[in-house]
């Protein structure tokens, strides 16, 4: 049914929304406490020992695109894939949706909801109905007064029912909640991606590792399986002993197991990978770089402690939380007082169809009902002091966030100085191993030395490549953890500048 309201007839609901809207102006402030960031008792910069980097670097960790930071092509087509497939950031990205259709629901609560509605209704009265007397009704035809025709009306309008004018800001601060909420969400979308950006790069790196312990384990195999063959052949003419040869076995062995281990890894960090990127690993993928082509950047700037507040995406989810606890108590403090809520409608009624669209038929109706709370008995107080008591919760987990983002920066510093220190001592040992191995080589071939002598240099030197390859791994992942640590990983490619709303005034998507 199409109605079509003249500006005369539409003057009364008009006037009801114009008052409407003056008193939505009037309760355009809210009861929400003033804010006040917290400072958590921390440092104003790192220690001195634990900076890397240059503190004045133009492009920080935070905006350095994840493309230019991993410059293997086959990783970044790997975590191409991740960011596509991956099921948490699928459930990330789900829940951020629910926060906002949550927000618009709540947001819609600040206007009126505006139907039309229309139709007709017919009702056959009894015989002790008593409407015989009413207009209209045929009794002539019976001698009883008893009414035989139905009772007809029709009516058709448009209006708003239940609508509660927000005086004190019960509905913006429980609005202003939901959209802290909502801000909550993407920042841990984005934490999950960081998250998940530096869970394929430290995945793929201990791939690396474990793929060059397995080309030293095939080299190694491969020389003692020809040293084995020769220390045989000379016990065979009777030029050696069968110790020699029992030792040589023995290496022989162990190279064959460090092998197999290196498999069973490599196999288990496949399966690792293919489940951080959330679908099989495509054969045409680029050929990996080694371990050591991963990124350009020997080092990371730390830059001072401020920008991890501003930059860490668990820290600005944490000050969400607490923002919107903060509006909680707006809401809890705006129960204490009234609410006025408005029932209008504007349309047409008439007891006869063909008189329905005329001017006479205009009717509307408008109903404000006020509720003011006396006594509840405590519900309302108990819901004040249950806000606040949440909001010092979200305080302390605010803070603690922060402290622990703190603690891994600073961690993650103090380890590269130490990854970096142990790299040139593992270097030095791989070259002082592998000399006195071959030192002990010539003099078990010049029959000056036993082959014990030779069997446990290689062996040394033998672990001391392998702590080389495990320290480059570690070295490396530590750089991965100081890019997450520091809020990087977000971007696709680096950002020149970047301009960070805070909290307190941003406003939904």
């Amino acid at each position: 049914m199409v109605f079509s309201f003249s500006p005369l007839r539409a003057r009364g609901f008009r006037r009801v929304l114009l008052g409407m809207a003056a008193t939505q102006v009037l309760a355009a402030c809210t009861m929400i406490p003033t804010y006040h960031r917290p400072h958590p008792p921390l440092a104003t910069t790192w220690p001195a020992y634990q900076t890397t980097g240059s503190a004045t670097a133009s492009t920080k960790a935070y905006d350095l695109g994840w493309r230019d930071f991993f410059t293997d092509p086959r990783l970044q087509a790997l975590i191409t894939i991740a960011l596509r497939e991956n099921r948490d950031l699928r459930s990330a990205i789900a829940s951020v949706a629910e926060a906002q259709g949550a927000y618009d629901i709540q947001h819609s609560g600040l206007f009126p909801k505006i139907g039309a509605t229309g139709g007709p209704m017919y009702q056959a009265p009894s015989d002790a109905a008593g409407l015989s007397f009413a207009p209209g009704l045929d009794t002539s035809s019976t001698g009883t007064g008893m009414a035989r025709d139905p009772f007809r009306y029709y009516q058709g309008g448009i209006g708003f029912s239940s609508y509660e004018i927000d005086l004190f800001g019960r509905i913006r601060s429980l609005t202003r909640e939901s959209a802290e909420s909502a801000f909550a969400q993407i920042a841990t979308l984005r934490s999950t991606m960081i998250s998940v950006v530096s869970q394929v790069a430290t995945a793929y790196v201990t791939w690396l590792g474990d793929r060059e312990t397995l080309a030293l384990a095939e080299t190694t195999l491969a020389n003692q399986q020809d040293n084995l063959r020769l220390i045989e052949e000379t016990y065979r003419h009777g030029e050696g002993n069968l110790l020699s040869v029992r030792q040589a076995e023995t290496q022989v062995e162990q190279s064959a197991t460090l092998r197999t281990n290196a498999q069973q890894k490599i196999a288990q960090d496949e399966n690792l990978i293919t489940l951080l990127i959330g679908a099989p690993i495509p054969a045409d993928l680029p050929p990996p770089r080694s371990l050591g082509e991963q990124t350009i950047l020997a080092d990371l700037p730390a830059g001072v402690p401020s920008d991890v507040l501003e930059h860490r995406p668990d820290i600005i989810a944490a000050e969400h939380n607490l923002l919107a606890a903060q509006a909680d108590i707006g809401a809890a403090r705006a129960a204490f007082f009234p609410r006025i809520t408005l029932t209008a409608t504007d349309g047409v009624s008439s007891l006869q169809f063909h008189k329905l669209f005329t001017s006479a038929a205009t009717t509307w109706g408008l109903n404000p009902s006020f509720q003011i709370p006396i006594w509840n008995w405590g519900e309302n107080s108990g819901n004040l002091h249950a806000s606040k008591a949440r909001r010092d919760g979200k305080i302390a987990a605010y803070e603690k966030t922060v402290q622990g983002a703190f603690r891994e920066v600073a961690d993650a510093l103090a380890s590269r100085k130490a990854y970096l220190d142990e790299k040139q001592q593992a270097d030095a040992l791989v070259t002082s191993a592998g000399d006195a191995y071959r030192l002990a080589r010539l003099r078990f071939d010049a029959g000056t030395d036993s082959y014990l002598t030779t069997l446990d240099s290689q062996r040394y030197f033998l672990q001391a490549q392998q702590n080389q390859i495990t320290i480059a791994v570690a070295k490396y992942q530590n750089l991965i953890t100081i890019y997450r640590a520091l809020g990087g990983g977000w971007n696709e490619h680096t950002a020149p500048a970047v301009t960070t709303a805070t909290p307190a005034t941003s406003k939904p998507a």
